[in-house]
């Protein structure tokens, strides 16, 4: 993952080229924010999906996504088409990442809102939202003729979508989040679930209590993919080493890296080499 702040469009280019030449790197992400949440408040930051099409066109083999698009910034039939035309540029590799929304305890996250005319409603709000808008974007990618939906918080008449996304029946659908709401909400709808990693054991028990949720409304979890972000140490690989062995440990099979910036010059051969093998030898897959 690299974040696309406090960075230069050229350095995220060169590492996402070099990351697709690399076969044992098989995903790469980028966030959903519109202003910095570290460094320099004042510092650069892209727009998510506008990037990510532009490095879908110039990669070949990693699946791609946002590591989690907010639900709070885009209208959902909005985000179905310009998901389904990320899709469509890629050739099929979209993972799409999904989410509530930031956290209204970080004010670095909560500010972009107000600076961008964007609505800030309540996490009950967020999370009704996110149901709902989950529902009508699988819709607009499957349905073959123009529907209304009338919901709480999403309504829309004549909703067609067109193109497709080349992915059958949809591109996979990843959320990210830990609270309970949130993973009712993954129970319903994702085929994959990410948390941010830091805490081993709470992973473990937000999984548990996703297999909860699952049981409750008769859904098997064991096809949701378990996913979680570990932020890399260039200078303490084997922290990082530790971290991946815990969560593949703890059933994690999906792990995404966090890459710092400035990117060290051959980082993802690195990644490959120091991080990715070390596990494997360690953790081969099933």
């Amino acid at each position: 993952m690299t974040a696309p702040m406090q960075v230069d469009y050229h350095d995220v280019l060169r590492v996402w080229r070099e990351a697709d030449a690399v076969p044992a790197i098989e995903h790469a992400w980028l966030f959903d924010h519109l202003m910095p949440i570290g460094g320099d408040p004042g510092g650069p930051t892209y727009e998510g999906w506008t990037l990510l099409s532009a490095l879908a066109a110039q990669t070949e083999r990693l699946r791609l996504g946002l590591l989690v698009t907010s639900n709070r910034f885009r209208p959902p039939a909005m985000l179905a088409k310009i998901a389904a035309t990320v899709d469509i540029v890629s050739g099929g590799r979209l993972d799409f990442g999904i989410g509530a929304g930031s956290r209204p305890s970080h004010p670095l996250a909560r500010r972009e809102y107000e600076a961008h005319g964007l609505p800030y409603d309540d996490f009950a709000h967020s999370v009704g939202n996110l149901a709902e808008a989950l529902t009508v974007i699988r819709r607009l990618w499957t349905e073959a003729e123009p529907f209304d939906f009338e919901g709480s918080y999403v309504r829309l008449t004549g909703a067609f979508g067109n193109p497709k996304p080349v992915q059958r029946p949809h591109p996979p659908i990843l959320i990210g989040g830990r609270s309970s709401a949130v993973l009712r909400v993954v129970a319903e709808h994702a085929d994959l679930w990410n948390i941010p990693g830091g805490d081993i054991d709470d992973a473990v028990r937000r999984s548990a209590l996703l297999d909860r949720y699952c049981a409750a409304i008769g859904r098997d979890p064991a096809p949701i993919t378990r996913s979680i972000h570990l932020q890399v140490s260039y200078d303490e690989p084997s922290a990082t080493q530790k971290e991946i062995g815990e969560a593949l440990d703890a059933g994690f099979g999906h792990i995404v890296l966090g890459l710092s910036a400035p990117y060290p010059a051959d980082v993802a051969q690195w990644v490959a080499d120091k991080l990715i093998a070390t596990s494997t030898r360690h953790h081969p897959p099933t």
